[in-house]
């Protein structure tokens, strides 16, 4: 960024401009495989300065055309969603006030760490339910903007399901306010002879005029991060028009988020979880059939290569654990172990959490779930206290242990997060280890949220090696070509970013990629908000910004 224009974005905000080279270097990255160094970091103040951000970039738009504003919370996006080689947003510093919790409904900035968040709302014995793995380090403005889910979803849904209002800067400056209209209120709108006006008669047109081609392409899941979703914006049953189904999981690429009001649910008192021990899959879509009308809170499953992870880093996992120190954590992991000598791990295991306020009524769930599962003769338990805290812990930690252990290798997410109907999990799945085998430069386990089929496959590899990054598209195109033929999506939770956007089309075909361009151009014509995501991405351009250093 030349001094000149430097200068006057300095002046143009209350808050903090910073392009020294640590700063740069740190936002240069998230959680993806890339790299992208920006030209300056902003630290925005209070809307008043984000609204001048988007007012300074659209005045310099015409002279500098790579100039533009992509909105960052903690960074965690594993698709490459939060950098940019322009302007950063970065809302940690100072959009990261309090939440305020009213009855069932709280108040947050885009800033707030969820860890943060959930400390607010567990004081009135509320939660936000679709949290992600990432809990401890994400914020709630990457929850909004990537339509984030996790473990707790197959019973409560995604975070499309939770917003009740956004506040949001749109590309001429100005902060507008969104939520559900009915169809009167939407005709107010559209008579409005304003930009939102132009945007409610836009997008309704838009949506009218497309709807049965739109709901022909909703992908077929329980769970998609895939593109724009159209199809939840006009319900013509219930009369209703609503932005906020388009804004969430929309990746800042419409606007940037200033506040968000989201719908929270009670934390039940008591738990049981089932776990199932499987040699093959070859009884699996029977099994799913068994749990779901059961209606668990959760239903996970890791593959036998998880499980030999947490054996041979076994200190680890016993000093996470901390039930004892090392001797109790032993007799925890003792059939396990046993197991693994003999040759007799499981291939897959299943956790089936139950959740609710009448313990009977889940002892009863449990009771029911084995005496149906008995002619399919699965190797089952109940596990509690301490039992249960091993599992989810071999579940949500043995990746971060494989990423720390292996030196020599690093996350390669680019296959991470595609979703197929759960009754295809037995075809699918070894489909795509089984390409994935035939790459041995690649080290992976398998887990993933097998209640509604959503499955977070990420390799290990050397990035430096040029065999891996030319690999990398090719295994990409074979997946998500499987992963289409089943009518799946291609990401149920971690969105599209550098990583997948140029694969929407092989996804949803051209007329509906159209679709999500026309959408682009009606809310940010000018390209201002986080290009190269959902539409406009370039599979030459990330393949150049894979990163070279870890």
């Amino acid at each position: 960024m030349d001094s000149k224009l430097l200068e006057e974005l300095k002046k143009t905000i209350k808050g903090d401009v910073d392009v020294s080279d640590e700063t740069l270097n740190i936002f240069s990255h998230d959680a993806s495989l890339f790299e992208v160094k920006p030209q300056a970091v902003v630290f925005p103040k209070d809307d008043e300065d984000v609204c001048n951000l988007v007012k300074f970039v659209a005045k310099h738009k015409k002279e500098y055309p790579k100039l533009s504003l992509t909105g960052r919370s903690a960074g965690t996006d594993m698709g490459g969603g939060s950098i940019n080689e322009s302007i950063i947003v970065a809302f940690g510093k100072y959009f990261n006030k309090t939440p305020t919790v009213s009855g069932n409904i709280a108040a947050t900035e885009p800033g707030v760490f969820y860890r943060d968040f959930e400390k607010e709302t567990l004081k009135s014995n509320l939660i936000f339910p679709s949290y992600p793995a990432s809990r401890e380090l994400c914020a709630m403005g990457g929850i909004v903007n990537n339509n984030s889910g996790g473990e707790k979803s197959l019973q409560y849904g995604k975070t499309e399901k939770y917003i009740r209002k956004i506040k949001a800067v749109l590309s001429d400056g100005n902060e507008y306010e969104f939520k559900k209209l009915t169809e009167e209120e939407l005709k107010d709108k559209m008579a409005l002879k304003t930009f939102e006006g132009e945007i409610y008669r836009k997008m309704y047109g838009l949506i009218s005029e497309n709807y049965e081609e739109l709901m022909k392409a909703k992908p077929a899941v329980s769970k998609n991060s895939a593109g724009y979703y159209l199809w939840n914006v006009w319900d013509k049953d219930k009369k209703t028009f609503d932005l906020t189904r388009l804004w969430v999981g929309a990746q800042g690429t419409l606007g940037l988020l200033t506040e968000a009001e989201l719908e929270l649910v009670p934390v039940y008192k008591h738990r049981e979880m089932e776990v199932i021990f499987l040699q093959d899959m070859s009884h699996l879509g029977q099994i799913i059939d068994i749990i779901l009308p059961l209606k668990p809170e959760s239903f996970e499953s890791y593959d036998d290569n998880t499980l030999k992870l947490a054996l041979r880093y076994f200190p680890e996992f016993a000093r996470k654990l901390g039930i004892g120190g090392m001797f109790d954590a032993g007799l925890a992991f003792l059939p396990a172990f046993v197991q693994m000598f003999a040759g007799k791990l499981p291939k897959l295991i299943l956790q089936v959490d139950f959740a609710g306020d009448n313990p009977e009524e889940l002892n009863q769930k449990i009771a029911t779930l084995r005496e149906k599962l008995k002619p399919l003769h699965p190797v089952t338990k109940v596990s509690v206290d301490d039992q249960e805290k091993k599992y989810w812990l071999v579940r949500r930690e043995s990746f971060n242990l494989l990423r720390n252990k292996i030196r020599d290798k690093h996350t390669a997410p680019f296959i991470d997060d595609f979703v197929i109907n759960p009754h295809d999990i037995g075809i699918v799945i070894p489909k795509v280890t089984d390409i994935l085998r035939l790459h041995p430069e690649f080290i992976f386990t398998v887990a993933g949220h097998v209640g509604d089929g959503n499955f977070h496959i990420i390799p290990l590899a050397d990035i430096t090696n040029p065999n891996v990054r030319k690999l990398i598209p090719e295994i990409s195109k074979e997946v998500y070509g499987i992963i289409t033929k089943y009518h799946g999506s291609i990401t149920g939770e971690h969105n599209d970013g550098l990583i997948r956007t140029p694969y929407l089309e092989q996804m949803y075909g051209e007329k509906i990629c159209r679709l999500f361009e026309d959408t682009k151009n009606i809310f940010d014509k000018e390209n201002i908000f986080n290009p190269g995501k959902k539409v406009g991405g370039s599979l030459e351009y990330a393949m150049d910004h894979i990163r070279v250093k870890w």
